[in-house]
């Protein structure tokens, strides 16, 4: 804390009227972001050059943290503190003094917190899965190289020796000193080989700055960092000299990474976050994936613990063979598709849980003559309070504005508003453009939601950030009526589910949707069944479209 002209130790007493805002942060256990956050929203006093006021911060933690629980919702992400220099020096102790390494490595992998997991992208791969994706690489295994580039524990490495993976020919990268001991003692234990090829260093760090410039690998398999904490300079410095520009997310630049050390003509399996496979960020990634020969895409569902996101797998061989079916396996049930459908995608989505009949139907509908809202619309989210039990009342009072919110909008029509908030724009932590929630005419859809549910709105309603709105530009052949009464109907979420599977309506997907231009020209209004015989299609009785005849 600091009194003002003069600075003061990070725990001094009530005397000091003023706090740093990474005091605060330290204090609550919380991001600084969470307390700026707060100051926007009046919950905490803060004066420019001197922090903020200890009384605020006093009567914020005695009468308002706990009864709105601010912490603990801030806290997600940073629950469960572990001290990690204290747990590494003992689970190296314990090693060191000739424990069983088994017991031992799920000791370690238990006693992570969550808020270590997530700064570092770390979710350790069951052993089933590691068996399946080292069963996707059919090839005689005893001469050949295997590397782990993110080696964890070791669980990959273990299968690739079950395998017929010499020892001597096996390589791994972790940056955890404690996870590299104990693959070094679980490869020892399994093989009575003590190996030197199992480093403690940054695999992105090597690559780039070519210190193994030699090492090149014939089977590269491994479940990179999710979203990993990597400062933004090293990320922008990684994703330059790995050809990566677009998404600096540390499992794109494992994936790059990966291909750059990879033999030709040798194999890669990446267990992936499912939205590599799905949102444009991942674009690039996709695109580069799909020049070379892609043999299967699996789906594991969601194996890790508190972790919502779909795990996924691709298995490719690095020889750029295009005309290639790929098996995909979904729920227990395999098949193939064509590689060219997943490159013909929009953004070359890689929507594998799709089967070839699936396939047919939105191949279909986009080799008709489309549009899109991509470049032709003005998108808005609503209304960002920072605390909805906060700011919302169920009735009007003095100097309010009716808002709604996503269970107010339905299709083609909206429910009576039951949420007033103060028409003080200021006192929320994101407000669209006001001319975009004036417009006289915009369209107004779910944001959580896993179908598409559209309202054309004319009555300059203001909403919360549950809605979202778009509005067409000037120019654009198709009115708002028309585009909500496309976007409404069964065909239209069917799409959407088909090649995005998501519960969130972003706008970058909904920018993706073909609006078929001879269809819609000189139409006022139509019906679902017209559209569908426009594009020969047909609906069956369990709600899925197929192909006619």
């Amino acid at each position: 804390m600091i009194r003002v002209g003069q600075q003061a130790d990070l725990f001094e007493d009530s005397q000091y009227i003023a706090m740093r805002i990474a005091e605060v942060a330290y204090r609550l256990n919380v991001s600084e972001a969470s307390v700026r956050n707060w100051v926007k929203a009046g919950y905490l006093q803060h004066r420019d050059g001197i922090g903020i006021v200890r009384q605020s911060f006093e009567n914020f933690c005695h009468n308002v943290a706990g009864k709105e629980k601010l912490v603990s919702r801030a806290n997600k992400s940073r629950s469960s503190q572990h001290d990690h220099v204290e747990l590494s020096s003992k689970i190296l102790a314990r090693l060191q003094a000739g424990e069983a390494v088994l017991p031992l490595t799920e000791i370690y992998q238990n006693s992570l917190s969550d808020s270590y997991r997530n700064k570092e992208g770390i979710y350790y791969t069951p052993p089933d899965i590691c068996r399946v994706l080292l069963a996707d690489i059919a090839l005689p295994a005893s001469h050949k190289t295997f590397c782990d580039p993110c080696c964890g524990s070791g669980n990959f490495i273990i299968e690739a020796i079950h395998r017929g993976f010499l020892p001597q020919n096996i390589y791994a990268y972790d940056s955890d000193p404690v996870a590299v001991a104990l693959t070094k003692q679980r490869i020892f234990a399994e093989t009575g080989y003590k190996s030197d090829t199992i480093f403690c260093r940054d695999f992105l760090e090597d690559t780039v700055s070519f210190r193994d410039e030699s090492l090149f690998f014939d089977v590269i398999v491994t479940n990179p960092p999710w979203g990993k904490k990597i400062q933004h300079i090293e990320k922008e410095k990684y994703g330059k000299l790995l050809g990566e520009s677009r998404n600096l997310d540390s499992a794109a630049l494992f994936f790059f990474a990966a291909l750059q050390r990879l033999k030709e003509g040798g194999f890669l399996a990446l267990l992936l976050p499912e939205a590599f496979f799905k949102i444009a960020a991942f674009q690039n990634a996709r695109q580069k994936l799909l020049e070379y020969k892609l043999l299967g895409l699996r789906d594991f569902g969601r194996p890790f613990k508190k972790i919502m996101t779909r795990a996924q797998s691709f298995c490719l061989e690095k020889n750029k063979n295009r005309l290639r079916k790929v098996l995909c396996s979904v729920n227990n049930t395999s098949f193939t598709r064509q590689k060219s459908s997943f490159v013909n995608n929009p953004a070359a989505i890689i929507n594998f849980s799709v089967d070839s009949a699936d396939e047919q139907v939105l191949a279909a509908i986009f080799s008709k003559p489309y549009v899109t809202l991509e470049r032709n619309a003005q998108w808005g989210l609503g209304i960002v309070t920072g605390n909805n039990k906060k700011f919302c009342r169920s009735e009007p009072f003095e100097n309010s504005i009716p808002v709604y919110k996503g269970t107010d909008i339905y299709k083609g029509h909206s429910h009576k508003v039951t949420n007033f908030i103060p028409d003080d724009f200021s006192l929320y932590q994101q407000v669209a453009p006001i001319a975009l929630f004036e417009a006289e005419e915009k369209l107004l859809y779910r944001f959580i939601s896993s179908e598409l549910v559209f309202y054309r709105d004319t009555e300059q309603a203001y909403c919360l950030n549950s809605v979202n709105m778009v509005k067409l530009l000037s120019g654009f052949p198709f009115s708002h009526s028309l585009i909500a009464k496309v976007f409404n109907t069964d065909l239209y979420s069917w799409i959407f589910k088909k090649l995005f599977n998501t519960h969130k309506v972003l706008r970058s997907d909904l920018e993706k949707l073909p609006l078929p231009i001879e269809f819609l020209k000189s139409k006022n209004s139509f019906s679902e069944s017209e559209l569908i015989e426009y594009f020969n299609i047909g609906k069956q009785d369990n709600g899925t479209f197929r192909i006619k005849g």
